[in-house]
């Protein structure tokens, strides 16, 4: 029992100096995937980020939604369609995309966020929603492939509700939908917004949960999983093809990030519980890291 209790405030202590360093720093996660089709899992993950908020950092949370929207289009008879992993977007499509991200999941995570930290004296802190459309926060333009439809690329990210929300505590919650300046509504791809908006608000980190343990040298075999990499080293791997299929995008958001000024950027596995705080606070950690 008693190295037990040793172990455990050994554990403790690791995690001081990362708190240290990290207080009142923003994080960005970028959350989606097969973590999200988890109800117990979810809980877990947004338990994680409201306990980096009640350490003292500021996160923010982007999510995505793509399985569920391919769902929802299957009950209506719509077959999804993909050109370099970005979904083809009509007119229906994109009202689907506006149900199942504004209304149905980021409702359900902001809930959850509100549900998990109520009930304490004097508690200032709680989950917000947003879309793109939100006091303008994300301003895009039509994405240049035609036959992509409703599909934006972000132009401009005007942080400012951002930053008010975090000064007040608030756990931002944004669903990436986009509005041009002519007023007309876009899908974005989540990553590309979770880079951006890392970089609007000059974000320390911006995590990515993935469906895999980070970056491998052989995706085949789970030991040659790659703790750290510089941007040139994941150019390379890119290059290479080592680096392959949906990480592709992810790794691309994660070098604009990086060259926009964010710290560093992680890549974890979302199905595995309480990745982020082991990847954030312990020397080890868990996933990769790219960095400048």
């Amino acid at each position: 029992m008693k190295n037990d209790l040793d172990k455990r405030g050994e554990i403790l202590l690791e995690t001081l100096p990362y708190i240290k360093k990290f207080w009142n720093r923003t994080v960005v996660i970028k959350y989606g995937g097969s973590a999200m089709q988890d109800e117990g899992l979810e809980k877990k993950i947004i338990e994680d980020i409201i306990l980096l908020k009640y350490v003292g950092m500021k996160p923010i949370i982007v999510h995505g939604g793509g399985p569920e929207i391919s769902a929802e289009m299957k009950k209506r008879n719509k077959v999804p369609q993909f050109v370099n992993g970005l979904r083809i977007t009509d007119q229906e499509t994109m009202e689907i995309t506006e149900m199942v991200l504004s209304g149905k999941i980021n409702t359900r995570l902001v809930a959850e966020i509100n549900l998990i930290i109520s009930g304490g004296p004097g508690n200032k802190v709680k989950g917000i929603g947003l879309s793109g459309e939100d006091a303008q926060l994300l301003m895009v333009q039509k994405h240049p492939v035609k036959e992509l439809g409703l599909v934006g690329e972000v132009e401009k990210v005007n942080p400012e509700i951002l930053t008010l929300l975090l000064e007040k505590d608030y756990i931002p919650v944004i669903a990436t939908i986009g509005v041009s300046y002519e007023g007309v509504r876009y899908n974005i791809n989540a990553d590309i917004v979770a880079a951006q908006i890392s970089i609007a608000v000059k974000a320390e980190k911006l995590i990515y949960l993935t469906d895999v343990d980070g970056i491998f040298m052989n995706p085949s075999n789970s030991s040659t999983l790659i703790s750290s990499l510089s941007i040139e080293e994941a150019q390379e791997l890119t290059n290479k093809g080592i680096i392959q299929k949906g990480m592709i995008p992810k790794v691309e958001s994660a070098i604009q990030a990086l060259s926009g000024g964010v710290s560093k950027v992680h890549f974890l596995n979302g199905t595995r519980p309480h990745s982020i705080l082991l990847e954030i606070f312990t020397d080890s950690g868990i996933g990769t890291e790219i960095t400048i």
